[in-house]
């Protein structure tokens, strides 16, 4: 066993909370996470961990050593780092997720320029709606829409996404088009079961003697935001979606924008990464290659 497996598996042990997240995130085995670390204790003579059934905790000198160790790793990840990319161009693996109808729609085309940009850097991509665990999971970033909740990454804001009201032509003309948030009770609302509260749709307040919060309903309820606007293009009702997913739809006519006057303020969308001394430069060039791609209006708030 060479001794900078160990100690890597040592720090990973303690950055995770377990044997068994430090296994995943490293590619191996719960038994072999563990012989490393008992390896490691016994090379150095001391206890660095107190194992229990319910949790792990470092000893005293084991708190120390991995204060110690972890810079130490951290520069000899950046030297070698370094050493790789003397050609000018970052290498590695990344490991992003992303939510499932923004990372297909929006994300996968910039991906896409990305990887054709760095030849050099492998790409390990889950679209998903699930919030994952970075570090015990083993993702090195990850795209969020809302304010972050994890305190313990750092975030950089990319992108704005903004929720739009929409209805088909066809749907206003025969319930007509509603012109305060109180008649949107009055109509068939299509529900977006992502959201915490579905039924309760809210809305910039402009005026202090109008709520800022419709309370709708509605007999179609979907868990995704594609499929809820597919039902409005079909008549079926109003929908509240990203106009990520409704702005090639609002441009071709299939459906329109309703009470944009008091459209909910937008959402930050962030990526989102564990700290470091050094931000690896792989990170780095996806950071700046998203920021730079979705500055400013998006592609899908265009043109309508």
């Amino acid at each position: 066993m060479d001794r900078f497996d160990c100690d890597r598996m040592f720090i990973t042990v303690l950055d995770v909370g377990s044997f068994a997240g430090a296994a995943r995130r490293l590619g191996t085995s719960t038994s072999q996470a563990s012989k490393l670390v008992s390896k490691l204790e016994a090379d150095l003579g001391v206890q660095l961990i107190n194992r229990s059934s319910r949790a792990l905790s470092p000893t005293e000198v084991g708190r120390a050593y991995y204060d110690r160790m972890k810079g130490l790793m951290e520069e000899i990840a950046l030297v070698d780092a370094s050493v790789r990319n003397a050609s000018g161009l970052p290498t590695g693996k990344i490991r992003l997720t992303a939510p499932m109808s923004f990372g297909t729609i929006c994300l996968a085309p910039l991906l896409y320029d990305f990887a054709a940009d760095y030849p050099e850097i492998q790409l390990d991509v889950s679209f998903s709606d699930r919030v994952v665990n970075l570090i015990d999971e083993g993702f090195d970033m990850a795209v969020r829409i809302g304010t972050p909740s994890d305190s313990t990454l750092i975030a950089r804001k990319i992108c704005d996404a903004r929720f739009v009201i929409v209805a088909a032509p066809a749907y206003l003309e025969r319930h007509g088009t509603p012109s305060s948030l109180k008649a949107l009770s009055e109509h068939e609302c299509i529900i977006d079961m992502n959201f915490r509260d579905p039924n309760a749709w809210r809305f910039k307040k402009h005026d202090i003697n109008e709520a800022a919060i419709a309370n709708v309903s509605g007999r179609l309820s979907f868990s995704d935001g594609e499929a809820c606007l597919g039902a409005a293009v079909a008549g079926l009702g109003i929908a509240r979606v990203p106009s990520f997913i409704a702005g090639p739809f609002i441009r071709e006519g299939s459906v329109v924008p309703i009470l944009a006057d008091v459209e909910m303020t937008p959402l930050g969308v962030h990526a989102l990464y564990p700290p470091s001394r050094h931000l690896a430069p792989k990170i780095r060039v996806l950071l700046d290659h998203l920021a730079a791609r979705l500055r400013g209006k998006p592609e899908w708030d265009r043109g309508w």
